[in-house]
């Protein structure tokens, strides 16, 4: 579970983003991010149960320093308001579709698929899609995913026309012109404080792996 005294950490760091109020109160950051990591270390398991390639990762392997990178940003606070984990085959840094875990107050979630694939992987999703889109369908449609993704891939960031090679009649274009793959379930500050946390957070992760192995059987 995740300790309260970690969500209102996070929740007064976005008041106080700076670095004299970060090291006044380190001891706090220091056990939330003890807290999370506690949080991976049994996720990792979790997760491995039905996807046999996350169980090699460690904790490092997936997760994120809380410090961000201003260097090409207009926002220049040096602290993210949350701790997140993602847990993919090759790990956090991996160019592959995998698992989210956000913690953030008020705005947290579990997700998954493909962040901003490079352009030639993103061909090859869409080639996929193309090619085996009852597969596909059969996928996104399935009662668990919409069970747990009632507002199924994201639809964000969508291409205008259809991409080069795609004519706009094609039964799959909605997905076609889609630039990201993501599905998301949102978690109350509540739902993060139960005891079955983890078992509640692997069971949306296991509800998405089919898409998961989809996304990278199309890179590969």
């Amino acid at each position: 579970m995740i300790q309260l005294s970690t969500l209102r950490f996070l929740k007064d760091l976005q008041k106080n983003n700076n670095k004299p109020w970060f090291e006044e109160h380190r001891p706090l950051y220091e056990a939330a991010k003890t807290n999370l990591q506690n949080m991976v270390a049994e996720l990792i398991p979790a997760i491995a149960k039905f996807d046999e390639a996350i169980g090699n990762l460690a904790v490092k392997d997936c997760t994120f320093r809380i410090n961000r990178d201003v260097r090409f940003s207009k926002n220049k606070s040096p602290y993210k308001s949350n701790m997140a984990a993602y847990f993919s085959s090759g790990g956090k840094k991996a160019s592959v579709a995998g698992y989210y875990f956000h913690c953030e107050s008020g705005k947290s979630y579990a997700a998954g698929g493909f962040y901003s694939p490079m352009p030639p992987q993103l061909a090859k999703i869409r080639q996929e899609i193309d090619y085996n889109f009852d597969e596909w369908k059969s996928i996104i449609h399935h009662k668990t995913f919409k069970k747990y993704f009632t507002n199924g891939v994201d639809g964000v960031d969508l291409l205008v026309r259809p991409p080069k090679g795609y004519d706009e009649n094609n039964a799959a274009i909605e997905y076609l012109k889609m630039k990201h793959f993501i599905v998301s379930k949102p978690i109350t500050d509540t739902e993060f404080q139960r005891k079955t946390l983890v078992k509640d957070v692997a069971k949306v992760f296991e509800a998405m792996k089919p898409m998961i192995d989809f996304l990278n059987r199309a890179v590969e």
